[in-house]
């Protein structure tokens, strides 16, 4: 018989072991379900520093940019660009004579490895605030400017500013499509050691690119050969004049493009040798040269006769250029030498070239007997006189040619100087006494030309050296020289410092009572040759 001491534990016996084999019970629900791995970003080693892994993916990214902030001193309307026109080739005192500008440029650069070679995207924004330059409200108040159809007082405005899109471009088995250095482009481009975006003397992109769509082939021992077909309506066309529309030739001796839609792209391409000791490219471009139509209202603007006028066959034109980078210098490690050298027929763009539209140029200064002198420089790729005005009805395409270089010097890991300089010459045809020679004298670009400059400009037919005579010739020379020093006292953090001198050589002579621009006032002018001087200061930090 069991006692009462057992009676009482058998219950509480039975109530443990139920506990006991209930809590395990409870436990396995409460155990949490396994974690899934955590898949850490992975340094991609395949393409150099800065690399990833996008996570999930064999696609390899690498983020990067600067900041930036630099001002221009003495410069006409953007950074780096000499004062050759405007108010400030005038000097007036609606001239801005410091222009700031503030930008953070970011890129995304990827690439993935396939069957067919490396698949890479690029693109690269700008985000940046900045005044223009020449721009005071009171002259040209909400009008719109070039920047898309925004005006400058928008841009500049407080908490304003704008992006620009420079590089964005798709390469595959060694095509290359979209916004991307032209075919015809030296590696440097417009910099073979400058800040400014201005350098005379050939072809530039400005770093910026250009739409086009270019093959590259890779022959081995750093040799390749590229060819491609480039959308010429931003980098590669100056204006086409049409001399017989109304004032074709304006006080500043430029007229209005009148230029066709683009029917053709650009057909560039280069062969390059890239090795050790250096560079050397040989470049070339077929560029169409059209003109819209014979009869035009002023300004170039069409009218209701000018389907019915006809206008002039196009043209074909082109540029070659020859580029030398010599490395290894004995003047010290790193330094180098960059030069290039161009010649254009009907493709002036390709010599006459900077960050915008080819400048024609308008310079003020001083005089021993006229109220001022002046310096004029008309930059087009042809001009025509319909047949109906007294001329051929044929385009003349405007030769140029030029050249520009570098010597690129390190002082130390620290300091570091360019010397650098450019040249550009613009011909048209013809000789300085065409526009003389009556109605046949009007059958070539010199004579044309300076028949519709003589109409605002009077004095041309005075014989003899007589106050108020000139002798007429668009023909024109352009030359620059410059220094710029750096400081980077950390790694892609630099300092700069340049100062740009330039000149314009004209091949007009004597004087002419006009009427220039406003606010400059009718009076006696001499023709003469124009300086300039600009200053450039910049701070960058890359990353």
């Amino acid at each position: 018989m069991f006692s009462l001491k057992q009676a009482m534990l058998g219950p509480a016996m039975l109530g443990l072991t139920a506990g006991i084999l209930v809590v395990p019970s409870a436990h396995a629900a409460d155990l949490p379900l396994k974690a899934k791995a955590v898949e850490y970003v992975r340094v991609c080693g395949l393409y150099g520093a800065g690399f990833w892994y996008i996570p999930g993916t064999d696609t390899c990214i690498k983020i990067g940019g600067y900041v930036r902030a630099d001002t221009t001193i003495n410069g006409g309307g953007s950074h780096g660009q000499p004062a050759w026109s405007g108010d400030s080739g005038q000097g007036n005192r609606f001239a801005d004579y410091f222009e700031s500008r503030s930008r953070f440029a970011l890129n995304v650069d990827t690439r993935t490895a396939t069957e067919y070679g490396v698949v890479r995207t690029f693109a690269q924004g700008d985000f940046q605030f900045n005044n223009f330059g020449s721009s005071n409200p009171s002259t040209i108040g909400a009008a719109p400017t070039a920047l898309g159809g925004l005006s400058g007082s928008l841009l500049n405005g407080v908490g304003g500013g704008y992006v620009a899109v420079e590089y964005v471009f798709i390469q595959f088995a060694g095509f290359t499509f979209g916004k991307s250095a032209s075919p015809y482009a030296s590696p440097w481009q417009g910099f073979p050691g400058n800040l400014s975006s201005f350098l005379i003397g050939g072809e530039s992109d400005d770093n910026a690119g250009i739409n086009n769509i270019q093959y590259t082939a890779q022959l081995g021992n750093g040799v390749s050969l590229t060819v491609g077909a480039v959308d010429p309506t931003v980098w590669t066309r100056t204006p086409v004049y049409n001399l017989g529309i109304p004032g074709a030739i304006g006080a500043s001796g430029t007229g209005s493009n009148a230029y066709g839609g683009w029917t053709a792209p650009d057909f560039a391409g280069n062969i390059r040798i890239d090795q050790a000791w250096g560079l050397l490219q040989f470049s070339g471009a077929a560029h169409a040269v059209s003109g819209s139509y014979n009869t035009l209202g002023a300004g170039a603007v069409p009218t209701a006769l000018s389907v019915l006028s006809g206008h002039p066959d196009t043209k074909w034109g082109g540029a070659g250029m020859v580029a030398l980078q010599i490395k290894n210098i004995p003047t010290g490690a790193g330094d180098d030498i960059k030069f290039d050298a161009s010649y254009a027929k009907g493709a002036t763009k390709y010599v006459i070239s900077t960050s915008a539209a080819s400048p024609s140029f308008a310079m003020f200064g001083g005089s021993g007997f006229a109220y001022q002198s002046v310096g004029f420089g008309a930059t087009t790729d042809g001009v025509w006189l319909p047949t109906a005005a007294g001329g051929d009805g044929t385009i003349h395409l405007t030769t140029s040619w030029g050249v520009r270089g570098a010597f690129n010097h390190n002082w130390d890991p620290y300091w570091s100087t360019s010397l650098f300089g450019g040249y550009g010459a613009v011909r048209y045809n013809g000789s300085t006494n065409d526009n003389l020679a009556g109605g046949a004298g009007l059958s070539t670009a010199i004579g044309a030309y300076c028949a519709a400059f003589a109409a605002s400009h009077p004095g041309q037919a005075l014989a003899g050296n007589a106050t108020g005579a000139y002798t007429c010739n668009p023909n024109y020379e352009v030359s620059q020289i410059g220094l710029l020093t750096r400081w980077t006292p950390v790694k892609n953090l630099t300092f700069s410092a340049e100062v740009d001198w330039f000149h314009l050589y004209r091949h007009m002579s004597g004087s002419s009572v006009f009427t220039p621009n406003a606010p400059q006032p009718t009076a006696l002018y001499e023709f003469k040759d124009q300086n300039t001087v600009l200053g450039e200061v910049r701070v960058q930090r890359n990353f």
